[in-house]
């Protein structure tokens, strides 16, 4: 889970504002500190309307509301019962722009129509912030994230990328009946585009490697090749599959490999790889160590 960060707030100077709401309070440099104070303000603002008008920050449709929540803010000098309420209200702000969007997305993913109980978790949240009585301890509530999180998680992947994971076991079963392709363990398939006769990888080796990765439907999302330069690793470093096919590899190989989802990145997702993605190599197996 993603800590919450409290950011403290940087105030300039002792100035108090005696205009409420969200109107711009009339300048009169009627002294040195008048002049000063106006001057800090010019060089304060720098940037700033630039900064909340870009729309990232605050919904620019609600600009008047924001001017009169910072004549506000800036009013609250040293009422520590108002200072104690501004900085709630921010932290409460975190929680919900920060941490629930984080903890909604570990769960629910894409699918921003779901969400966690508000409700339950401010009930535990404000018990322990009051130092109450909580329905769990910290070590129980830790117990049950480490079980039903996951759980959860798979629940709600399974319904988005079930289709995804069916379309790659059927990928698995057609390309298994083509001519020339050989099974290895954990359902891995291969054909070979180019035997070689060099020596076979161990587990720990390192080995060179030119490569590109596809998903079923051919978009490729890595590849050596464009680099024109091998890359090197240890067979072990790489998805359970991919280290599977290279461990069978001689030197001088070169093979399509068909890795099944369960044995490549299953229901984790990358920015070019959904959840349960049948994804599909081909491996060239360069040579063994760190030589040329």
């Amino acid at each position: 889970m993603k800590k919450l960060t409290f950011v403290a707030a940087l105030a300039v100077g002792a100035m108090t504002l005696v205009s409420c709401g969200n109107s711009t309070p009339k300048a009169n440099l009627k002294s040195d500190i008048d002049t000063v104070s106006y001057a800090l303000g010019v060089v304060n603002t720098q940037g700033f309307r630039d900064y909340i008008m870009r729309g990232d920050v605050i919904d620019t449709a609600y600009i008047d509301e924001f001017f009169r929540g910072l004549n506000s803010g800036i009013n609250v000098g040293d009422d520590k019962k108002k200072q104690a309420y501004y900085l709630g209200l921010q932290i409460g702000q975190q929680i919900s722009n920060q941490m629930l969007k984080g903890i909604n997305h570990d769960l629910f993913g894409e699918d921003s129509t779901k969400t966690i109980s508000l409700k339950n978790f401010m009930a535990a949240f404000l018990a322990g912030a009051k130092g109450e009585k909580s329905l769990m301890t910290a070590e129980q509530a830790q117990a049950v994230l480490s079980t039903k999180v996951p759980a959860i998680r798979a629940r709600e992947l399974q319904k988005q990328y079930g289709p995804n994971k069916a379309a790659g076991e059927k990928y698995l079963a057609d390309y298994a009946k083509k001519a020339g392709v050989k099974k290895l363990k954990d359902g891995v398939l291969y054909r070979v585009i180019k035997a070689g006769t060099g020596e076979t990888p161990k587990d720990t080796s390192l080995v060179r490697v030119h490569y590109e990765g596809k998903t079923i439907d051919g978009k490729v999302f890595e590849s050596s090749y464009e680099n024109k330069q091998p890359v090197m690793f240890r067979v072990n470093q790489m998805v359970p599959g991919f280290a599977t096919a290279l461990a069978n590899m001689p030197v001088g190989s070169v093979w399509e490999v068909v890795i099944p989802q369960d044995q490549a990145y299953g229901e984790r997702q990358t920015p070019k790889i959904k959840p349960f993605s049948t994804l599909i190599f081909k491996i060239e197996l360069v040579g063994l160590g760190a030589g040329k």
